[in-house]
């Protein structure tokens, strides 16, 4: 029973970064380009499996989350202070941008199965998520939200298994790591909506009183499931022929395989949709808490100030739910902060899980752990430099670099910090 509960319990994760951004881009990549990407979401799924456990172990091995271990590690002065703030400021603005999204891309979803109109969608969406938030604690919303991505992976899996795609280029796709033409930063988008910042707070934050054996198999089962509904909607999308749209997907689905595939379409979207909407807030609020309460009470599940953090991020993706704006502005903004964050907390993680005095000789990193750990963190550099010169070329009106050049960029910055990292980890790895 404690199996099932920490399946049920871990699929959070996977409720968190399956959200409309990750069915937009899964189904833009299979629109454009087939099953040729496939093997990014093979790559991003490991990726996150691999940060997600060692953020979860860290927790269950030193009792102290994700966030406690960055205050501990800072705990004054100005520079701790400031990174206090810049961790704490980015992932909420980070979460209140991903919200809008969020809210938005479930209402276009729930707009393609129910005769509602947006605004009255958006005030559904919102209420029902504010309900779970305000009802309940984080492990409870965590459970319900797995009914969320049980109606997800059935929608969009068995969707794809009705398209009848050969399977074999599906096979070939997943594993041989091709480039189209084009495709570069579709692929980098790939892992990018997988492997979030905030969703390694969130994780942290909920494997207080795991089991490591059980904690490894609800993330296994949650990441891959995940990863699966993920290459589900990269199949669904293929059938798209010419542009991408949410109602070209659904009219496509329809025509192929009648009209509740369209019907099934929205729902399963306003479910990523609202999942995401209740996962982003409840994410924020738990990082704040984790950085800045060290008071339990005045911190816990009903106070106000946690109730607070939730209640900013969900407002803002209710003001761009009901003005009907794009979140492009913020959303830029959350790319330049969690193209800083991103690497950051990756080097921090792995700079802790190697730490002999937080995690003992027995539960430091072996070789293994280590090698896939250094292999996604230098990953998240590339992506947080290329999500930082996307932005800053956004904000000062110049047109994006190139892929080679912000590729090249991404692995000069790798190579200049690879060094000290890896004396890092050897000097903590020497405590143990």
């Amino acid at each position: 029973m404690n199996k099932i509960a920490a399946i049920l319990l871990w699929s959070v994760i996977a409720a968190a970064f399956i959200g409309p951004g990750t069915v937009t881009t899964a189904a833009s990549a299979g629109a454009g380009f087939g099953f040729s990407l496939l093997w990014a979401l093979v790559f991003s799924a490991v990726a996150c499996l691999v940060l997600q456990e060692a953020s979860g172990r860290l927790t269950v091995v030193s009792g102290r989350n994700l966030g406690e271990a960055l205050r501990d590690r800072y705990p004054s002065g100005v520079a701790g202070a400031t990174i206090l703030v810049l961790v704490l400021g980015a992932i909420v603005l980070g979460c209140a941008a991903y919200e809008a999204g969020n809210i938005l891309g479930g209402v276009a979803g729930a707009g393609l199965a129910l005769p509602l109109g947006p605004r009255a969608l958006t005030l559904l969406s919102v209420g029902l998520a504010a309900l779970l938030l305000w009802f309940n604690s984080p492990r409870r919303v965590a459970l319900m939200l797995s009914a969320l991505v049980a109606l997800m992976g059935i929608g969009f899996v068995w969707t794809a298994v009705r398209l009848a795609p050969d399977w074999s280029e599906v096979l070939r796709g997943s594993l041989s790591p091709t480039l189209p033409s084009g495709s570069s930063l579709l692929a980098l988008g790939l892992v990018g909506t997988t492997v979030v910042p905030y969703n390694l707070f969130l994780g942290s934050g909920i494997a207080s009183g795991q089991k490591l054996g059980e904690l490894r198999l609800g993330l296994g089962v949650a990441v891959g499931l995940g990863g699966l509904i993920s290459m589900a909607v990269v199949i669904a999308g293929s059938a798209v022929v010419g542009d991408f749209s949410f109602a070209a997907l659904a009219d496509v689905l329809a025509a192929r395989l009648g009209p509740w595939a369209g019907t099934l379409f929205g729902f399963g979207l306003f479910a990523a949709g609202l999942s995401s909407a209740v996962t982003a807030p409840l994410a924020a609020a738990i990082t704040a808490r984790s950085l800045f309460g060290a008071s339990p009470e005045r911190w816990s599940d009903r106070s106000w100030r946690y109730r607070t953090v939730w209640g900013g991020v969900l407002g803002v993706g209710l003001t761009f739910g009901l003005s009907g704006i794009q979140p492009v502005p913020v959303i830029v903004l959350a790319q330049a902060l969690n193209g800083l964050l991103l690497p950051m907390v990756a080097v921090f993680l792995l700079l802790s899980v190697n730490d002999g005095r937080t995690m003992g000789r027995n539960a430091v990193n072996g070789v293994l752990s280590n090698t896939l750990m250094a292999a996604v963190t230098a990953v998240a550099v590339v992506l947080g430099s290329i999500g930082v010169l996307r932005a800053a070329s956004r904000a000062l009106g110049l047109d994006a670099p190139g892929p080679g050049t912000l590729l090249t960029v991404g692995a000069v910055v790798v190579a200049l910090g690879a060094v000290p990292v890896l004396l890092a980890v050897r000097s903590r790895r020497r405590l143990s």
